[in-house]
């Protein structure tokens, strides 16, 4: 527990281990993805075991990276971002914080084990892990109530735009799970009290499904990232916010369109035509206020661009932006529906994806925990900045491999799909497809192995950190400051 200049504690090892398992996780996620990818391209991987198959091990994959990753790397830097920025201790201290910490992380392996296991949840009925949803419902309240509580103890009368967009994706995150997951137990129709109804059906439920599925990527994977993007970016660069008027602009412009997306997901299905014209005209209205985000984080960096090339946390910090920026005009032009036709069900909504989960959420959470680290074990700076460039870079190449693979590979697949020859039959056939997809399959894993490469290079960096180790680099004397 550290103290300001106020004599206010903060409270730190919850952070820490936040911080800790963020890092476990992140590879425990980039090697399930790499695997998979890698099942993709050899089918005899699976090894003929129901534990092992893609099916089961896809979802462990995602979960590992989205929510044991990512969630802790948000819960880490909220919960650090809003008593820094509100000069005001946890509520509810350290030990309410360790109860979210544990029930957070015990609820994943729980999930992670329902996955492997064949437990899995369809939207027609839940079997009994549905009552992992109630589980993480309590932890998500939780979360609220020291977010929030900690915002109104704070002493600083400002709220820092960060924390707007930390709680917007805190409170919507609570609304979409409990309206995906809205079910009628059949214990009220005689049945047993394990199994449950889904109370929607049909193209319903479809538009619900996308409701959550989209909103989860804008405000998990996007509002509470940006949440990051504006307290750590300016923190590193000490610089000020480019232009908080701006950062308030993309707050309410992000917050208000990114729900009404969803539709896009759904263009040329039974949805209703006005649905999917809706969802793709706020999608691409979605482009102006992603932008001004991106521009007020790169902006921010105006007199110290010269960090880019001294210090390669920063780097990770901006090329994460770019990256969100890439992202954001991407799938914008993707839900437009001429542009949807060719994309659609391809690899090139895969690259889309992994360009903006491993380019923009990846690399900003890198950039936090790199800053986070040395500051919360009271350390001057991490073991090693030669090899976090080296990490940079082997991860760079990692995802430019992978996002260009599937670019290439999906095109291809939506051109030979809506191929005819003269008689007007289908050109190719699925099988012909897949066998054209091969080689970029292997490439895109072979990104995937730089990736995780990079991640283990973090994990001794930070080991090396932790222990208080200080590298040959730090230990001579700087040629600039002799002269």
């Amino acid at each position: 527990m550290s103290t300001n200049t106020d004599a206010t504690p903060y409270c730190e090892d919850v952070v820490k281990k936040f911080v800790l398992a963020a890092t476990f996780w992140g590879v425990v996620g980039f090697l399930a993805g790499d695997f998979i990818a890698w099942q993709l391209a050899f089918p005899a991987l699976n090894l003929d075991l129901e534990w092992t198959t893609f099916g089961r091990l896809r979802p462990v994959h995602t979960s590992a990276v989205i929510f044991a990753f990512g969630g802790n790397v948000l819960m880490a830097t909220s919960l650090y971002t809003v008593q820094r920025t509100g000069r005001a201790s946890l509520f509810g201290g350290e030990a309410f914080g360790s109860v979210i910490f544990w029930g957070f992380n015990t609820l994943i392996v729980a999930a992670a084990l329902s996955y492997v296991l064949g437990f899995s949840q369809g939207q027609e009925y839940a079997e009994p892990e549905w009552l992992l949803d109630l589980w993480l419902t309590v932890v998500w309240v939780l979360y609220l109530i020291a977010f929030a509580g900690t915002i109104m103890k704070r002493r600083e009368p400002h709220i820092y735009v960060a924390n707007w967009f930390f709680f917007a994706m805190i409170l919507t995150i609570a609304m979409l799970h409990l309206g995906n997951n809205l079910v009628v137990p059949s214990a009220i129709f005689g049945g047993s009290f394990m199994k449950s109804y889904n109370l929607f059906g049909g193209v319903q439920n479809a538009m619900t499904q996308w409701w959550y599925g989209h909103n989860a990527v804008g405000f998990f994977l996007t509002a509470g990232f940006l949440g990051i993007m504006y307290y750590f970016v300016p923190k590193r660069a000490e610089r000020p916010v480019y232009s908080y008027r701006l950062s308030i602009v993309h707050f309410w412009a992000l917050i208000f369109l990114y729900i009404w997306a969803g539709p896009h997901h759904l263009h040329y299905t039974a949805l209703p035509d006005w649905a999917q014209t809706l969802g793709m005209t706020f999608s691409v209205m979605l482009w102006m206020p992603s932008w001004g985000g991106m521009i007020n984080g790169l902006m921010t960096l105006s007199g110290a661009w010269d960090k880019l090339r001294t210090d390669p946390v920063m780097r990770f910090l901006v090329s994460s932006v770019a990256f969100y920026g890439m992202s954001t005009f991407e799938g914008p032009m993707m839900s437009i529906k001429a542009v949807n036709s060719l994309s659609h069900y391809t690899d090139w909504t895969i690259g889309h994806v992994h360009s903006g989960a491993l380019g923009w959420v990846a690399f900003v959470s890198f950039g936090a925990l790199y800053y986070l680290v040395p500051k919360l074990w009271g350390r001057k700076e991490v073991y090693s900045l030669k090899l976090v460039g080296l990490h940079f870079w082997i991860a760079t190449i990692g995802i430019v491999l992978y996002i260009t693979a599937m670019w290439i590979s999906g095109i291809m697949q939506g051109l030979m799909w809506r191929a005819y020859d003269n008689l007007g039959f289908l050109q190719y056939s699925f099988i012909e497809t897949v066998e054209a997809m091969h080689p970029y399959y292997v490439i895109r894993a072979l990104g995937g192995v730089l990736f995780v490469l990079g991640s283990l290079v973090m994990v001794y960096n930070f080991y090396k950190t932790i222990k208080g180790d200080v590298a040959a680099e730090a230990a001579q004397p700087s040629t600039a400051a002799a002269r």
